[in-house]
């Protein structure tokens, strides 16, 4: 299995920023198309922001504006800049591979520890 290692999260103030990394250095990483998911307790994972292998983005609404995903393919890492965060943005935030047609589809069934934001006063 490819292993992806989420890092960079913390607790933050509302209104403050993070940002996450996500390594992948067992893959053929410029092949993959990327998204960042988060899951908050009780409720379902949610895909927050994606990136195609052509650089090609997208956002959920409530993070759009607010949040960047990117990728460095020398570093086989893809990253999500979260700047003014609010408590709705508490979460533990994954990784994962997307279908390259569809970017808002992961495309493994397995997932990775995760990296925890917490966002509180």
């Amino acid at each position: 299995q490819v292993q992806f290692v989420e890092s960079g999260g913390g607790l933050v103030q509302p209104g403050g920023s993070l940002r996450l990394s996500c390594a992948a250095p067992g893959s053929i990483f410029s092949f993959y198309a990327m998204g960042w998911y988060r899951q908050a307790p009780g409720k379902q994972r949610e895909l927050v922001a994606a990136i195609s292998t052509g650089g090609s983005t997208m956002y959920s609404d409530s993070v759009k504006g607010r949040f960047t995903i990117s990728r460095d393919n020398a570093q086989k890492t893809v990253y999500l800049q979260m700047n003014s965060l609010k408590a709705e943005d508490t979460a533990v935030y994954r990784c994962n591979r997307n279908a390259r047609d569809d970017l808002r589809r992961p495309l493994y069934d397995y997932w990775g520890q995760g990296t925890q934001v917490t966002v509180s006063a």
